[in-house]
């Protein structure tokens, strides 16, 4: 990447183009889900020791899909902020069929 990107909107085609490949979108869109239910479960149980789950599948599953599939580093290590966005946006993008899962 040319210049450090500044803003979500120039961030996201790259975060995009980062996730090319269905496996990787399936991983990330699991993990973001699981994140989701994680937090869920916390917020309706009250037990809080559980939170150390949401990194794990968060970062854990995510990052392996980019070793695995991408052959990339996950953006995450360089733009925290914007790609935690970006994994919420792509994660309701493929839940409403705006975004594909790819061939």
């Amino acid at each position: 990447m040319p210049e450090r990107i500044k803003t979500f909107k120039e961030f996201y085609p790259y975060y995009l183009n980062q996730h090319c490949k269905k496996l990787t979108r399936i991983f990330h869109f699991a993990g973001t889900l699981l994140v989701l239910g994680v937090i869920i479960y916390v917020l309706q149980s009250g037990k809080e020791r559980f939170l150390w789950y949401i990194p794990i599948f968060g970062l854990g599953i995510s990052a392996l899909s980019h070793y695995i599939f991408e052959k990339n580093k996950p953006t995450s290590f360089q733009y925290p902020v914007f790609t935690l966005m970006g994994d919420f946006k792509m994660f309701f993008e493929l839940l409403i069929g705006r975004e594909k899962f790819k061939a």
